[in-house]
């Protein structure tokens, strides 16, 4: 089904795979009747001449990327806009949209929730941006509809910023890199290795785009094969997909770890353009006649069936089918991962979703920038025509992605076909991805066609003992599900009823709500702050020595940014960074808070007396430890601040909150054996914070001890390798060794003045 090549490929004439070996240099000339070097391949592929086209640096080693257009949501452009305003912004430079998708439904914590819409308004007027209102279209479907171009390159303040099926090469980052962009600086990368994802066959009837997303996850996820490099979708069974079907697989590739995406565009994308009144933005893309590609996947589509990934990560896949024929023992394999992924904090069993044998389920959810494409609800529709999802405790809602898709599903009947099943249509909203919409009860299984599924992510509250569980799955099988009265149902198990709809797009549901200034500025706009809306708080630069206190210890395979900083109901203080800071870890580590902020307050003291007379006991006697060693510290030369370490810290969303709350709680540092994503990594340095490496197995400090840096300051200037720490026990120094990774000059010089504000502010 899926290969995964073990040596690097040549992908000649679109469709020839020679593995990189002895041989291939006589088999590419041979098909070719020309030498192509391994060097000059490597630039034969569609990234690579993206981004060396937005690259500013003039070294196609060291990349320098200018974006052409910028987007966020409502849960980030405060943030963003209130760290580019501290800067010195003036206008956006180029096109940016703000979308309102996340907090729609302002359910939570007052006015809050609008009063961020109304500053968004207020701030595209004010430096020329486009604004889309609450309930118009969830981020990435209003960029695939009106942002993207072919041969273009998108940065997005969401993590699944992906718009590689339409020829846009997009990336998800936190808010400090849209910092940059405003502020016309770069976004600065190592020049990315390139996998081909190599599609061949067709879908067999009933297999949807989060099948084939689901099946890829689940094939190089665990073993990072694609993990920060670009996913370039090539080969004959691209063109047996339609533009929907591609967007919905390439959305998903953010659960690779990937750091990008890039297709083959053909007639089928040009078809999609047209439609949306956008010709002149298509630009067909494909591989040069020999292209070299350092990682390989070979994709039979045909031999697809219909997936589901079960709690708690969208890798942890199956086909529906072998879950349904060894429910037991996958179950308990389930149930074990949980103890993991809970801490034990609560007893978690699946076994009551089993009657007679078969596996029930109590909710779906077909909704957001994977689900709610006009193919999806419209092949879900067909499924369920003449069948209804019952009136027990099953329930079935669907959110379209865009009004203008909502438009078409009530024209063309799809609607009304839903809603007398007894499904519920909603508008555009990313609530059900993260936690603010359509929670599932206690113990409740919900099948959803969304992004993630991670822990705590859907709305549990494992301090308040209340579980559920998400297990991700394709549209059409839910409708199957649901069909079934919850009865877990591949949609391969039922009538094929699958149409073909045409898609109209109406304009003028735009035209006459978003706001879109076309680049103009008004400096004479008023920019309204609603009273959550906070400044960020100062952040002092790197000391010359730095005491830390670790302050939280994870020991997870993999911890997400929704276990450093909460979603759901969170999301309405994001424009606070202290009010949101107060969630911090707290469904990892409940502790965490108070014991960030009991040392930080003991750096507020020292910074405010000028000495270490008034600091507690606790810290005084880390420090007497330490002046054995390294006499001439003192008040002046030596800060202190927390750190947290994680095994493997950051995976899932862009939020730059998940490090900004650590930073504005005094934290100072992470530890880690190797950073989920880059952008986590890039959160943490653009919020001043070191992120630290240290070899896997070796831990010589646990939570609640110190550590001593010596020397930081000049560590991070003189760009030393190797950073020798101290962990303080018992009277004494244990020296251990830390590195910190590449970093470019720039981020050096961020991590030593505090944060980007620090680097920017004039």
């Amino acid at each position: 089904m899926i290969k995964l090549y073990d040596t690097p490929v040549y992908l000649v004439n679109g469709t020839e795979i020679v593995e990189d070996n002895a041989e291939s240099t006589v088999k590419i000339a041979n098909l070719t009747g020309k030498q192509v070097s391994k060097e000059e391949a490597a630039k034969g592929t569609i990234a690579y001449s993206i981004l060396t086209s937005h690259n500013t640096s003039g070294d196609d080693k060291k990349l320098k990327i200018k974006f052409d257009k910028l987007t966020s949501h409502d849960i980030t452009f405060v943030g963003i806009i209130q760290t580019a305003r501290a800067s010195g912004l003036k206008r956006f430079p180029i096109p940016y949209v703000l979308t309102n998708c996340h907090n729609s439904l302002c359910a939570v914590g007052g006015t809050i929730n609008e009063d961020d819409h109304v500053f968004g308004l207020s701030c595209a007027k004010r430096y020329g941006g486009i604004y889309v209102p609450p309930h118009q279209a969830v981020i990435h479907q209003f960029a695939r509809e009106m942002l993207a171009e072919g041969g273009a390159m998108i940065l997005g303040s969401d993590s699944h910023t992906r718009y590689g099926a339409l020829g846009t090469m997009a990336m998800g980052e936190g808010g400090p890199e849209l910092v940059k962009q405003l502020l016309e600086q770069t976004y600065d990368i190592n020049m990315p290795g390139v996998v081909g994802i190599y599609l061949e066959g067709e879908p067999m009837k009933g297999v949807g785009p989060q099948d084939v997303a689901l099946a890829i996850i689940g094939a190089v996820f665990k073993n990072g094969f694609v993990k920060n490099k670009v996913m370039e979708f090539v080969g004959p069974g691209v063109s047996k997909l339609s533009a929907d079907f591609r967007i919905g697989v390439d959305v998903m590739t953010t659960e690779t770890t990937c750091l990008s995406s890039i297709w083959k565009t053909d007639e089928n994308i040009k078809e999609f353009y047209d439609i949306h009144g956008r010709s002149e933005a298509y630009k067909e893309l494909s591989p040069a006649d020999v292209a070299y590609y350092d990682g390989f996947v070979k994709i039979d589509l045909s031999s697809i069936k219909p997936m589901i990934a079960m709690p708690f990560h969208p890798s942890n896949t199956y086909t529906i089918d072998e879950l349904n024929a060894n429910l037991s023992d996958i179950l308990h394999d389930v149930e074990e991962k949980a103890l993991v992924s809970l801490d034990g904090k609560v007893e978690y069993s699946l076994q009551s979703k089993v009657r007679n044998g078969k596996f029930y389920v109590d909710q779906g959810i077909i909704a957001g920038c994977a689900g709610g494409g006009f193919e999806n609800i419209c092949a879900a529709a067909d499924i369920l025509k003449g069948a209804n999802i019952g009136n027990e405790a099953f329930t079935l809602s669907v959110y379209p992605a865009s009004m203008p898709i909502y438009m078409e599903i009530i024209k063309n009947g799809c609607a009304a076909a839903l809603m007398e099943t007894g499904a519920v249509l909603k508008t555009a909203f990313c609530g059900p991805c993260f936690g603010a919409g359509d929670t599932p009860a206690n113990n409740a299984f919900s099948i959803r066609h969304s992004t993630r599924n991670f822990p705590n992510r859907e709305g549990s509250k494992l301090q308040n003992g209340q579980i559920s569980s998400v297990a991700l799955m394709d549209a059409r099988s839910i409708a199957a599900t649901a069909a079934n009265k919850g009865l877990l149902t591949p949609a391969t198990e039922v009538p094929d009823v699958i149409g073909k709809y045409k898609y109209h797009f109406d304009a003028n549901i735009y035209k006459n709500r978003v706001f879109d200034s076309h680049g103009v500025a008004d400096e004479n706009a008023e920019i309204i702050l609603g009273p959550n809306i906070k400044d960020w708080p100062e952040m002092i630069a790197l000391p010359e020595n730095l005491l830390l206190k670790v302050v939280s210890e994870i020991h997870d395979p993999v911890t997400t940014t929704d276990e450093l900083i909460p979603s759901g109901e969170t999301s309405s203080y994001r424009s606070n960074p202290l009010g949101l800071a107060e969630f911090a870890l707290s469904r990892k580590d409940p502790e965490y808070v108070g014991r960030a902020k009991a040392i930080y307050a003991e750096e507020v003291t020292r910074r405010e007396s000028g000495s270490f007379d008034k600091l507690s006991d606790e810290v005084k006697n880390a420090l007497d430890s330490v002046k054995k060693t390294f006499a001439d510290i003192t008040a002046a030369n030596t800060g202190f601040g927390s750190t947290i370490f994680a095994v493997k810290p950051g995976d899932g969303s862009a939020r730059e909150q998940a490090a900004s709350c650590q930073r504005v709680l005094g934290g100072c540092a992470n530890i880690a054996n190797e950073y989920a994503t880059k952008r986590y990594r890039s959160n943490l340095i653009n919020w001043g914070m070191l992120p630290f490496l240290i070899k896997d197995g070796e831990l010589p400090f646990k939570n609640l001890d110190y550590i001593f840096v010596p020397g930081i300051k000049e560590a991070v200037k003189d760009k030393k390798d190797v950073i020798k720490a101290y962990a303080v026990k018992n009277g004494s120094l244990n020296e251990f060794d830390l590195t910190l990774g590449e970093l470019t000059d720039e981020e050096r010089e961020i991590i030593l003045k505090g944060c980007l504000i620090n680097y920017n502010r004039v």
